[in-house]
């Protein structure tokens, strides 16, 4: 008999457990599927930054055990299921007790439902809700089920991120940010009270809409917890003293645009934790959103922090409002292809200077020129004459831009911009051209605050990275010394609105800072970089309408310095750096480019401190007209007694004397002043001295405005005064300019018609192609 009772009972044994296993197999758990699930986006220091629903509309943030308070495990397990780490998935005594008080009662006095048989619940949807016996037995194969398929931690896992906490919120992390706006990890012992509670009854017990019947749940936690010793007396009463706040339901939606981007990229990944600073992130799209909101309408705008470090992104404002159809909201403007304007000009100045053809302070000439078919004019269309390179960078002058961009070669521009990751897009069947360096391509912010940065990294750009994993992608664009030199140039251009001497400015952060403006008001760009950040800003309008009126030191600049001063600072970052050891600081002399020769004084007109790298020092371009003054020295002998010039074919009656001078650009020479045109001209040829080739110059003469003639409108007229003039002497094309601003162009000697009605005196200038000039002033009269 007792061998027939263990044959019975293992073949009891052998059926339950083929049963068992025939019933797993027949109906498998759903567990929930990660593929296609909501997700979240975090910041770095894993505040939410934007949810994303499942198909069901479901809210929910994943959270490891590990990641939750403690005192929310305890009070869970404590409250809910005490026996959580030792029974099999249902607690017999539990049901046992509830069954009793059911019968004695007549009601359901006490649940016996374990945390697994929760989580069997929250998996079916079909038996939520429902209480027959029936239920509760598939709710017990259930949680066997999970306890043979699942540890205890993924079951307690799948209890935290799937929890109902009213709403469409479920899981633990999401409703702690919801309801009380900090993550489960940092949970007080009447928060950790309240969340254990909640999914009770999350309909009735919300605190959002329901405080005084949460809180009084709560406390019957707490109750708990004291009563079984989890928690000491004074927590507990410290605990029903805080008062039950939540905040309205709503999903965060901070850096939309990114996460959405972050999103798209990994659409498997529920939980995607990025490089953004939560605080300044809220802080720079409430400041966006305030300063923009009177602009026209269509117009967005977007901005990028990134630490240069890292080259990690701090904040990412795609648009001014994400929701916001009007503006076009859901375009995300710091990955869009735009002109770039002006902003690619630092990075010509830089190439140029590690190729040797200028030092800072090299001779360029902002004057009408034309480059083949290609006449560029300056934004306000006046011309400064000669400047500086890094006048002509400060000022963001065109002409010298495209001059420069013409000498190094607009191929090979983009080719080193492209290895250093700044991508340019060309319109279908384009290709590199001068235009380009004035924002005849397109280019993207993110690609050009990664490019900026590199003048804080030692001429090093990098691709900008919005998650700590993502790999470091970073190429040179300059060497350390370029890098060095042209960041010096634009610190040092001085911040709108300010005066010297009015502020102690030495604790601001030094700021490399350049803008831009697209052809047609349709980009307003500004870039700057320090020490450690580097920050972008684009305003336009992201359908390619014009935005009249607004460019970027208007509309751009104001929001970029507001930007940069919220930044963390340090009093390193307002305090100059040393010059890299290949840099040096020599005296140079215009127009020649080159350092002082003691013996011939008179060859320097001028005296500037320049820049210079590795002992380069190129002398001042030659102008590429062949029938122009070229910019060097003129060698020729004098009379020593008359100073007569000497050619060679004179008497023998004079003392030569070997003398020489330095002559400007021809086309600079309109800008010049009086002495300096002198000191740069040939003395008259002696009379007994036959001619040569230096006599013939061209000469050119205005006819049809007397010179310091004034003008006056006739008393009954309200129209402005209609002027007509020709220049004679040339037949080149001919520049039109009053007082160094360009109003047209006419060809050889055919007349130029013009309104003019500014009041005051005036200068009209005709400039020709050959270098030859003339100008005569005039005065309107009121």
């Amino acid at each position: 008999m007792r061998r027939r009772w263990k044959a019975l009972a293992l073949l009891s044994a052998l059926v339950l457990s083929v049963g068992a296993m025939l019933l797993d197999l027949a109906f498998p758990l759903p567990l929930p599927a990660t593929r296609g699930e909501g997700g979240v986006v975090l910041a770095r220091d894993g505040t939410p930054l934007r949810a994303f629903a499942d198909r069901e509309g479901v809210w929910r943030s994943p959270v490891a055990p590990e990641a939750v308070s403690p005192l929310y495990l305890e009070a869970l397990i404590a409250y809910e299921d005490r026996w959580f780490w030792r029974h099999p998935g249902i607690n017999p005594v539990a049901l046992a007790r509830a069954a009793g008080q059911w019968v004695r009662h007549g009601r359901v006095v006490s649940g016996g439902s374990t945390l697994t048989m929760q989580v069997a619940r929250i998996l079916e949807p079909s038996s939520r809700g429902k209480r027959g016996m029936f239920d509760k037995l598939r709710q017990m194969f259930r949680a066997l089920q999970l306890e043979v398929h699942l540890s205890k931690r993924e079951i307690l896992a799948l209890y935290l991120d799937r929890a109902p906490f009213g709403g469409t919120i479920q899981g633990v992390e999401a409703a702690s940010w919801a309801y009380l706006g900090k993550p489960a990890a940092r949970l007080s012992h009447a928060e950790a009270a309240l969340l254990v509670v909640l999914p009770q009854s999350p309909s009735r017990l919300r605190p959002d809409r329901e405080p005084e019947r949460a809180r009084k749940a709560r406390d019957k936690v707490l109750a708990r917890m004291g009563s079984v010793g989890v928690w000491s007396a004074e927590d507990v009463d410290e605990a029903r003293v805080e008062p039950v706040v939540a905040r309205a339901l709503e999903p965060p939606r901070h850096a939309a645009l990114l996460a959405q981007r972050l999103r798209s990229a990994s659409p498997r990944q529920s939980t995607i934790r990025s490089t953004i600073d939560a605080d300044l992130q809220r802080t720079l799209e409430d400041r966006v959103s305030a300063y923009f909101s009177d602009l026209p309408p269509r117009t967005s705008a977007a901005l990028l922090v990134i630490d240069n470090a890292t080259l990690e992104a701090r904040a990412y404002v795609g648009s001014v409002a994400f929701a916001d159809a009007k503006r076009l909201g859901h375009v995300d403007m710091v990955k869009a292809w735009r002109s770039p304007g002006s902003t690619l000009k630092p990075f010509l100045y830089g190439l140029a200077l590690d190729d040797g053809l200028i030092h800072s302070e090299s001779l360029l000439v902002d004057a009408p020129q034309s480059f083949g078919d290609y006449r560029p004019g300056n934004f306000d269309m006046a011309f400064n004459g000669p400047v500086a390179a890094s006048e002509a960078l400060r000022l963001s002058l065109n002409v010298p831009a495209v001059d420069l961009l013409d000498r190094v070669g607009p191929t090979r521009f983009a080719a080193k911009l492209a290895n250093a990751g700044i991508d340019l897009k060309w319109p279908s069947g384009g290709a590199p051209n001068l235009a380009m360096i004035l924002g005849g391509t397109g280019a993207r912010l993110e690609d050009l605050v990664g490019a900026y940065s590199a003048l804080n990294r030692d001429g090093i750009a990098g691709r900008v990275r919005y998650r700590a994993d993502a790999p470091r992608i970073e190429r040179r664009l300059l060497s350390p010394g370029a890098a060095w030199i042209v960041r010096d140039i634009l610190e040092s251009a001085p911040r709108p609105g300010t005066v010297a001497d009015t502020f102690d400015l030495r604790s601001r952060m030094r700021v490399a800072w350049k803008t831009g403006t697209s052809y047609g008001y349709r980009d307003a760009w500004a870039l700057g970089s320090t020490r450690r950040y580097t920050v972008g800003v684009w305003v336009g309008r992201p359908d390619g309408t014009p935005l009249p009126g607004q460019y970027g030191a208007m509309t751009a600049l104001p929001l970029l310095f507001e930007t940069i001063d919220s930044l963390p600072t340090s009093p390193a970052d307002a305090a100059p750096r040393p010059p890299p050891a290949n840099v040096e600081q020599i005296e140079v002399c215009w127009p020649l480019g080159l350092p002082p020769d003691p013996a011939q004084p008179q060859l320097c007109h001028k005296r500037r401190e320049a820049w210079t790298l590795d002992g380069n020092l190129p002398p001042t371009f030659a102008e590429r007209d062949a029938r122009l003054w070229n910019a060097g020295v003129e060698s020729y002998d004098v009379d020593a007694r008359t100073g007569r010039r000497l050619t060679a074919d004179c008497s023998a009656t004079h003392a030569r004397r070997a003398t020489s001078l330095a002559r400007w650009p021809a086309l600079a020479s309109p800008w010049l002043s009086t002495d300096a045109r002198t000191a740069a001209t040939l003395p008259p040829r002696a009379a007994d001295c036959a001619p040569d080739n230096r006599d013939a110059t061209e000469a050119l003469r205005i006819d049809g405005l007397v010179d310091r003639a004034t003008l006056a409108r006739p008393s009954n007229r309200t129209t402005p005064l209609k002027l007509s003039v020709r220049a004679l002497g040339s037949e080149a094309r001919i520049r039109w300019l009053i007082d160094g601003r360009m109003i047209g162009e006419s060809n050889g000697g055919a007349s130029f018609a013009f309104d003019f009605s500014e009041e005051g005196a005036h200068t009209l200038t005709a400039l020709a192609e050959t270098g030859a000039w003339s100008a005569v002033a005039f005065r309107v009269m009121p």
